[in-house]
């Protein structure tokens, strides 16, 4: 029996992939496109999507925003777990992957549930809480340049309804925000929001040794 998270092997990994993962055929063939392309290991892994598309079904989620799509493995996950009348609003600067994306979305049947917002994310942000949006949305994920990962956490927190959970990648960057030989922008950027977090009251958190580090934030 362990009393703390287990450290995944190669084998152990293709267990869990095989019998604790049901990926959708259209999300394996985004999976395996996307790993053709530069920049792949900022795709979410199936494990992590799986989970994102499960709490929105528990939460009976409609709301969603997304904070970086890249090639939209993520924003399909959760689009396919929204209902009818759900709506995501999905946030990317690169042409290139939102062409790859909306492709694969339309395969799925979705494309009209993600409303796709190609300019920076604040900008995204700042128009929903000008235009009245503030506390209407249940979720929100943030995946994207790491330097703003505060100032994502605060916008996303006005416009996430009492009880709603903002969930945010790359927490545990590879380890590397526990390695003292590490001061690159990002990795400091990251211990900086882990830090900020931990110590804010207005939310509750977990952080989970999911994929590269989900910490879950709650708005109390």
């Amino acid at each position: 029996m362990a009393n703390k998270s287990l450290s995944l092997d190669d084998g152990l990994y293709r267990y869990l992939q095989n019998l604790g993962v049901r990926e959708p055929d259209v999300l394996v063939r985004l999976r395996e496109a996307t790993a053709l392309e530069e920049g792949a290991e900022m795709r979410s892994a199936p494990e992590q999507g799986q989970f994102m598309a499960w709490m929105l079904k528990l939460m009976n989620a409609r709301r969603v925003i997304e904070i970086g799509t890249y090639t939209g493995y993520a924003s399909l996950w959760m689009a396919m777990a929204l209902p009818d009348d759900g709506w995501l609003i999905t946030c990317e600067v690169e042409q290139r992957w939102a062409f790859m994306a909306r492709r694969f979305w339309e395969q799925a049947g979705v494309a009209g549930r993600i409303e796709l917002h190609l300019r920076p994310a604040m900008e995204t942000l700042e128009m929903l809480l000008s235009s009245g949006e503030k506390e209407s949305y249940d979720f929100v994920f943030i995946d994207a340049d790491k330097e703003r990962y505060t100032d994502y956490y605060e916008a996303s927190l006005l416009l996430l309804r009492k009880g709603g959970v903002i969930a945010v990648d790359n927490t545990l960057w590879g380890g590397a925000v526990a390695d003292a030989e590490r001061h690159d922008v990002a990795t400091e950027a990251i211990r900086s929001f882990n830090r900020f977090v931990h110590d804010d009251e207005r939310v509750d958190l977990a952080m989970l040794p999911v994929a590269d580090g989900l910490t879950l934030l709650m708005k109390r």
